[in-house]
């Protein structure tokens, strides 16, 4: 019986043991989630891939904090803003996009900006010794050259491109994905073929003979810079008078070929070349001179009369100017404070919206 006792207590005492033993590994597991001395994860370690425009495979981090545009800067960042990311733009642009306030819209839509790195120089040379020392999330480039030139510097690149009339929407929905803002992407592009339909139904009644004949770029030089100019005119109602068919360029033309197609309307990119367009006595036959049909192209985030998002409240604009019984100014001033407040998050005023209309 004494043995048997004996047993107990030790059996006992053995079971209180291992009791206190668990009990002390679980006192030194359970431990509070948010303590300071720990912090969570950073996701940012995590990568995905996306193919960009060029049929490249790019490993891109999780979330993209900054960007970086090289090159062509003014449509860039307007693709950037349109996607409502335009404070994650981390350069300036470069010199040549600076030296005048055409662009002053970039330092309303991206303040900070203003005090950002430069990435090109004069020369538009990249300074990759600034690039490398801010080291953008993402780079994103639309010239094969400068793509290769970061890519060798090991920096993530995604190349967009813009050949046919509407790739604004395939550059927009990489972008969506780049950005993991699908649903901004879904947006413009209901927004953008609403806007054409809506163009389409405005102009639809005009007969052929009553369409006006419009000419863009420089007039003095003879050269319609962008294919782009061919498809908004035409959504406007309009008919351009270089439209030759080509599928891509630019397109260059004589004073002989501006006379005999005589246009109704002149649109050109910079301001001070209308004084030039009016002094020269050779061209004072023609209709849009007569008439003093000349208008700048409104620059805004980019110059509307080439690429960029905002080629929908191009052709509502120039169809404004051609036909303003049939698209009046209060409804341009609609679209106009529309866009950039739904897309760009910045809010025109009154002033604002006059002066771009012009």
């Amino acid at each position: 019986m004494k043995k048997l006792n004996t047993k107990i207590v030790a059996l006992c005492i053995s079971i209180m043991f291992i009791l206190s033993l668990l009990s002390g590994c679980a006192s030194e597991t359970v431990k509070t989630p948010a303590e300071p001395s720990e912090p969570a994860e950073s996701s940012t370690a995590e990568t995905r891939t996306v193919v960009d425009m060029a049929g490249r495979t790019v490993t891109l981090p999780a979330e993209i904090n900054s960007i970086g545009v090289f090159g062509a800067c003014g449509v860039l960042n307007t693709f950037v803003e349109t996607m409502r990311a335009g404070d994650k733009i981390c350069n300036n642009m470069s010199p040549r996009f600076t030296k005048t306030d055409k662009w002053k819209y970039q330092q309303k839509f991206a303040p900070q900006i203003t005090e950002a790195p430069v990435f090109q120089k004069a020369d538009e040379e990249i300074d990759m010794e600034v690039v490398l020392k801010t080291k953008p999330d993402l780079c994103l480039a639309m010239s094969m050259e400068i793509l290769t030139v970061l890519e060798n510097q090991g920096l993530n690149v995604i190349y967009l491109e813009w050949n046919e009339d509407e790739d604004v929407k395939k550059c927009i929905t990489l972008l969506g994905e780049v950005l993991n803002k699908q649903d901004v992407a879904e947006e413009y592009i209901k927004y953008f073929d609403d806007m054409v339909a809506e163009a389409e139904e405005l102009v639809k009644h005009l007969k052929e003979e009553d369409k006006k004949k419009v000419v863009y770029g420089n007039v003095m030089e003879g050269s319609q810079p962008h294919i782009i100019a061919e498809w908004w005119i035409a959504k406007a109602g309009g008919i351009s008078v270089t439209d030759d068919a080509r599928k891509a360029g630019s397109r260059q033309y004589t004073l002989e070929d501006l006379l005999q197609w005589n246009p109704d309307a002149m649109v050109i990119s910079t301001a001070s070349m209308k004084d030039d367009i009016l002094a020269d006595k050779r061209m004072a036959g023609i209709t849009a001179i007569k008439n003093e049909a000349i208008y700048t192209v409104p620059t805004v985030a980019h110059t509307w009369g080439n690429r960029t998002p905002e080629q929908p409240l191009t052709f509502m604009w120039m169809m404004h100017k051609l036909y303003p019984e049939i698209k009046s100014e209060e409804s341009l001033g609609e679209d106009i404070r529309y866009f950039y407040s739904h897309f760009f998050n910045y809010e025109m005023s009154d002033e604002e919206i006059a002066e771009i209309i012009g």
